[in-house]
Order: structure tokens, then sequence, then C-alpha cells
């Protein structure tokens, strides 16, 4: 069932994946083809909580990240324009 936003709490779209890292100082996946897709979330406050329940559950793991991907500011849901992050 999809989480319905109210008038006061504007959706920012957040994504939550995690997986096992190459170096433990790293952001590369070992295997990209096993990333754990937790899901997507339209606060940071609920992808925050989705993000420490599986960071916790993997805590055993020193090679296990778990991230928040900010896709609101990947692409714009009021105008429906995508955000380029390059300077020209």
């Amino acid at each position: 069932m999809a989480e319905k936003t109210t008038d006061d709490e504007r959706q920012l779209l957040h994504i939550v994946i995690g997986g096992e890292l190459k170096h433990p100082q790293g952001v590369e996946f070992k295997d990209c083809s096993a990333i754990d897709f937790v899901g997507a979330y339209p606060t940071y406050e609920k992808a925050h909580a989705a993000w420490r329940g599986a960071a916790q559950r993997t805590v055993d793991n020193a090679m296990m990240r778990y991230f928040i991907i900010h896709a609101h500011r990947l692409l714009d849901p009021q105008t429906g324009t995508e955000h380029n992050q390059k300077t020209q």
C-alpha cells in the first residue's frame, strides 16, 4: 500500500540501498547484482528509520554498508526536470 503525504509534508524522495563493499572505507560495492534495495521513502525521516533498521541487522559484517540516496536532488517532482550537478 502506498504511503500518502499530507499538504504539510512535501514529498522528497529518498532511496535506501546497501551491500558489501570492496573496502571498508570505500563506497564501491563488491557485487552490484547483490545490492539490497531496502525501499523508497517520501521523507528523510522515514528513510532514516529504514536505513537504521537495515544497518542494525548487518552490524556484525564490517564490509556491509547502507546508504540514503537523496533522489529528490536528482529529479524535481514539481517540474519533472532533472538536476544536473555539473557547472557549465
